[in-house]
């Protein structure tokens, strides 16, 4: 097979195995033709043709929550014993004695190498926003937007706490940058007193500059938590109409059967979609020292998507306090999520979940196998579902407007002058 060594110019990949939802077909995986033209579009056939001998093909996947301000920073700020809150603190530590704009910059132009190597195009990131930070960091961001355009599109929505949200204080600031970067207005919540008015106060941010909204949502797994309730109740309430997306709601998984499918019914209802982040969800949640976990913290992606409700996959953390692996592999991120979600049985759709789904939420150009656009691609030395998860897959083939990547992997000994400590 010409797995490895595939021409340049207009071709006409042959046989490769390609999910049917991402086609417009019923069913699961599909053999069919992709061709590309002299511009780099899918197109139809061209005279040089090659067999691809069933190679599994997907589109580049989209990776709609991430943090490229945090990554990186495991060296010099190592979660100290595995727990939610180890990760805020360490996290925070680090943030006020290291980031400025060139440690920022390095780190996430370091990740963003490390998504274009594995066939990633867009990338949606939070920034920690607690002043000064919000300064510092959303300048960084506009600059590597610029950058990067043309091989990875890039979005930034701001984070802090909701219980650190100074409504008419220095929150207007922050939401004035988001507006001027083209950004997403978000904050993590929590049951805090007054949570109703907090909420409500960031959604009149939000409608004032025409901003989507997107929270950090109940990352816990204590079933007593439920602002993901209250936030698809007050949406409906207000009638708001800008993109909503929420992440995480771990808490869903330990609620009342029941009282969760009910919570859920309102999401749909008031059309929010959801971002489920498996691999930091599973590295944090029910950690007890000394104790084997029992629950595996993911959200209920499969009533979800039952219920009509957007829903796509995301890394989220890498090599930070909160995840202290990942390297922003979305192929990682689909294996993990298809063996903790068991989504290996039942739905032929999930593969949209990492393409289609976060490129439509985000508002990212359509991801799309038709005629005419772009031949951005990744294909796999594997013919099922089972060969593809069963390995990393490091030499898989990226394509980018039909020419094949000739991208190395960066080394971290690049970071090592950023993990000195005085």
């Amino acid at each position: 097979m010409a797995f490895r060594n595939l021409p340049s110019g207009p071709i006409t990949l042959q046989n490769l195995s390609v999910p049917a939802c991402l086609l417009g077909q019923e069913g699961d995986l599909v053999r069919c033709d992709l061709s590309i033209d002299a511009e780099g579009r899918l197109s139809g056939p061209q005279a040089l043709a090659v067999d691809m001998a069933g190679a599994l093909a997907l589109p580049a996947f989209v990776d709609m929550h991430t943090h490229l301000d945090k990554g990186h920073i495991w060296a010099r700020s190592p979660n100290p014993d595995g727990t939610f809150m180890g990760a805020l603190t360490s996290v925070g530590a680090d943030r006020t004695a290291h980031w400025t704009a060139s440690d920022v910059q390095m780190r996430a132009d370091f990740a963003l190498r490390c998504a274009y190597h594995h066939g990633t195009r867009a990338i949606r990131t939070h920034l920690d926003s607690i002043p000064p930070q919000d300064d510092i960091s959303w300048p960084v961001f506009r600059a590597l937007r610029d950058a990067w355009a043309g091989r990875i599109d890039l979005q930034a929505c701001c984070l802090l706490g909701i219980d650190r949200m100074d409504l008419y204080g220095a929150f207007p600031h922050t939401a004035d940058l988001v507006a001027e970067s083209g950004g997403v207005l978000g904050v993590v919540t929590y049951p805090v007193e007054g949570f109703d008015r907090l909420l409500t106060g960031f959604l009149d941010h939000a409608v004032k500059r025409g901003l989507p909204v997107d929270f950090h949502v109940d990352e816990t797994m204590d079933a007593s938590v439920e602002t993901l309730r209250r936030i698809a109740e007050i949406i409906l309430e207000t009638d708001f109409d800008a993109p909503v997306t929420v992440g995480h709601c771990c808490s869903l998984s330990s609620q009342d059967e029941a009282r969760a499918l009910d919570t859920l019914d309102l999401v749909a209802k008031a059309g929010i979609s959801v971002v489920s982040l498996p691999l930091c969800n599973l590295y944090l949640q029910d950690r007890h020292a000394g104790r084997t976990p029992r629950q595996r913290g993911i959200t209920l992606v499969q009533e979800m998507v039952e219920r009509g409700i957007p829903v796509a996959f995301a890394s989220d953390n890498t090599r930070d306090p909160f995840y202290a692996y990942g390297d922003l592999d979305m192929l990682e991120v689909m294996r993990m999520a298809t063996r903790i979600g068991h989504l290996d049985h039942g739905r032929a759709d999930w593969p949209r979940a990492v393409s289609a789904t976060p490129a439509q939420i985000c508002g990212f150009r359509e991801t799309s196998l038709a005629a005419g656009a772009p031949a951005d691609l990744i294909i796999f030395n594997a013919r099922s579902w089972t060969e593809l998860h069963a390995r990393p897959h490091s030499d898989r083939i990226v394509l980018r407007d039909g020419a094949v990547l000739d991208t190395r992997l960066p080394d971290y000994a690049e970071l090592d002058r950023l993990m000195e400590t005085p």
